[in-house]
């Protein structure tokens, strides 16, 4: 799997999982969801993604985008 889709799958798993934490644990949990999507929002305009430089010091091969 490239490094893009492994940022998407990455990126989807915490959304779902912070929408799960939202309705079963505490309501407070959207601020997760938003800190999420601020970060997919900044990623698009400025190309740096934390989670990437992370899996590419894994050994996660490169895609186009990262």
């Amino acid at each position: 799997m490239s490094l893009d889709r492994t940022i998407l799958a990455f990126a989807g798993v915490m959304t779902l999982l912070s929408v799960a934490l939202t309705l079963w644990v505490s309501p407070h949990f959207i601020w997760f969801t938003a800190f999420i999507g601020a970060n997919m929002l900044q990623s698009a305009f400025t190309g740096f993604c934390p989670a990437a430089t992370i899996f590419r010091k894994l050994g996660i091969k490169p895609g186009c985008a990262f």
